[in-house]
């Protein structure tokens, strides 16, 4: 299973310590020079920098072949959105992890399948590589905006 990954989740699981899930959910890992150059950006946390200065084994970093049409450069998206989106749709990804709303409703428009940082932690538990409430509760302590009602709710359906 192939995952196309934006910059926002990548830093989110290694701020909460859980981007190793990622080789465990997916085949392959794929990130943009675009998404790399954020994570290694003067304002991204240390942990993060550090992280990507050495990136893993299992992490590729590719370019988009094409350049982006008319209509993608049009939305209001970031390079690593317009980048991901790109890739998705050379590579036939399965999935493309975006947090950005905009970028998730233009891949979906674009008959992607989009999965954000929550979604990866719920796969993540479901198939016991790590404890939801602890990572929510980390990913709480970041500058992720999630509330209480949803992090409830999560919690709930992950019981059932």
């Amino acid at each position: 299973m192939i995952v196309v990954a934006d910059t926002g989740p990548i830093n989110y699981l290694i701020s909460i310590g859980h981007v190793d899930v990622l080789p465990r959910l997916y085949s392959s890992v794929l990130i943009l020079f675009a998404v790399r150059d954020e994570l290694q950006d003067a304002g991204a946390p240390d942990h993060v920098r550090r992280w990507i200065a050495s990136p893993p084994e299992w992490l590729q970093i590719r370019r988009p072949a094409f350049s982006p049409d008319s209509e993608l450069l049009r939305i209001r998206i970031g390079p690593g959105e317009r980048d991901a989106i790109l890739i998705a749709e050379e590579t036939g990804a399965d999935e493309i992890m975006l947090d950005d709303q905009l970028g998730r409703r233009e891949a979906e428009r674009r008959k992607l399948h989009t999965v954000g940082t929550l979604g990866v932690l719920q796969a993540a538990s479901r198939k016991g590589f790590l404890d939801l409430r602890e990572a929510l509760t980390r990913l709480r302590d970041t500058n992720f905006y999630i509330t209480q009602e949803l992090i409830d709710r999560m919690l709930s359906v992950q019981k059932q």
